[in-house]
């Protein structure tokens, strides 16, 4: 690379001074180098440029695998006991499931068709901020009924050995009047049969509301459901200052890496 202050050609002056250096005040501050902190503050620059394009580059990645492909969240509530416990910490796969794009509210089509049997992520149909975890028992156009906590389906028994009952397979929890479900519609059932929110109690859900459905749990804590639910600031901090203290004592190892 050319420096282009010592490229000038010399003017004509006497011959004897033309080989001299040039002593004067602007030359000698035009050959100086640079300061000592000019060398301190070019690594430093260039450090945290090289560091926020690399986070940049992480956050979009993270970004992108949680709109894209799945997200984590924690199970809050005992409807699903007997496979999926409160506190269970899970992996959700939205790939196959036409994730949306944020702000635009558009939906990839859906690569997945649901079958009876499978659990599913979906947004409440009265109160779509929120996401339950359910089984779906019927698809559209099935005809179900419960019969002294028997599922029938289509007037088929459906073997059930998640399910589990804690009242009499005679009380009104474990009766359900036979109903047709209705198309694109799903109707879903909690594991514990006797502690649900579900759809014998607010309906249906329309397929455009599931959104996922989980893999395995990554970990499981075992707390009650009032402090995974507890929304007072204060509170929560409490609880979450506790888990470090109570790490190894109260994570069930045997459920870690369980597949669903």
């Amino acid at each position: 690379m050319q420096v282009l202050d010592l490229c000038e050609r010399p003017t004509a002056a006497d011959p004897g001074t033309r080989d001299l250096p040039d002593l004067s005040q602007n030359s000698v501050l035009e050959s100086a180098p640079p300061a000592e902190e000019d060398f301190d503050a070019q690594p430093v620059r260039s450090f945290w440029r090289r560091s926020t394009g690399r986070l940049i580059v992480m956050a979009l990645i993270v970004l992108g695998v949680r709109i894209f492909i799945g997200e984590a969240s924690v199970v809050p509530t005992g409807s699903m006991e007997g496979t999926i416990l409160i506190g269970d910490h899970l992996f959700m796969d939205k790939l196959l499931y036409g994730p949306e794009i944020p702000l635009l509210g558009w939906r990839l089509p859906m690569l997945k068709t649901i079958h009876r049997g499978e659990i599913i992520v979906f947004r409440y149909p009265k109160d779509p901020s929120e996401a339950y975890l359910k089984r779906v028992a019927g698809v559209g156009g099935d005809h179900l009924e419960i019969r002294d906590g028997v599922l029938y389906v289509n007037s088929k028994a459906v073997a059930e050995p998640y399910a589990v009952h804690h009242a009499p397979r005679t009380s009104r929890y474990e009766q359900m009047a036979n109903i047709v479900v209705p198309s694109g519609m799903l109707f879903v059932l909690g594991d514990n049969r006797d502690n649900s929110s579900d759809s014998r109690e607010w309906g249906y859900v329309p397929l455009e509301n599931v959104i996922g459905e989980p893999m395995f749990v990554y970990w499981s804590y075992d707390a009650p459901s009032s402090r995974w639910l507890d929304e007072n600031l204060k509170d929560r901090l409490a609880f979450y200052a506790t888990i470090p203290i109570n790490f190894f004592s109260h994570t069930r190892w045997n459920r870690t890496g369980m597949w669903l």
